[in-house]
C-alpha cells in the first residue's frame, strides 16, 4: 500500500467537481466538494463523523439548527447522526476538502454537479483504492 500524498488545498482549489472521491482507505475516506455560489449540499444525516476543511472560500455551515459563518482556512467536524448543511454564501465556487471515517461513497466516484450526487446514491460497498 502507498497511500495517499499529493498538495490537498492545490487538488481541492483546482478542483471543479460538486463531488469527488480522491483515496478510500479501510477505516477513512478523502475527497473534495466544490459548490457554486449560492449553492448547497443541501441537509443531509451521515452515519460517520466528517471532517470538513474549507480551502477557498466562504459560507454557512448549519449543524443541528446552528448557523456558523465559515471562510478559507476553517475547519468543521460533523459528528456522525447529525443534520447538517454546508451553503456557500460568497460570490466565487466554495472549495472544501472532506473526510469521511469509515467511508461513506464508492471509490473513484466523481459527481460533476450535485444533481448527478443526488440522483446517483453511490454507498461505500466496502472496496478502497488500493
Amino acid at each position: 500500500m502507498h497511500g495517499y500524498i499529493q498538495n490537498l488545498q492545490q487538488a481541492s482549489v483546482m478542483n471543479t467537481d460538486f463531488r469527488r472521491v480522491l483515496y478510500t482507505g479501510k477505516y477513512s475516506q478523502l475527497l473534495l466538494v466544490s459548490l457554486k455560489p449560492g449553492e448547497e449540499t443541501g441537509f443531509i444525516v451521515h452515519m460517520q463523523d466528517q471532517f470538513l476543511g474549507v480551502d477557498k472560500g466562504m459560507g454557512h455551515i448549519i449543524i443541528n439548527g446552528v448557523t456558523t459563518e465559515v471562510e478559507t482556512g476553517y475547519a468543521i467536524i460533523v459528528p456522525a447522526g447529525v443534520n447538517h448543511n454546508l451553503i456557500n454564501t460568497g460570490k466565487f465556487d466554495l472549495k472544501v476538502h472532506s473526510v469521511y471515517s469509515p467511508p461513506n461513497h464508492l471509490d473513484g466516484t466523481v459527481c460533476h454537479l450535485r444533481v448527478y450526487a443526488d440522483v446517483t446514491k453511490q454507498l461505500f460497498d466496502g472496496v478502497t483504492t488500493e
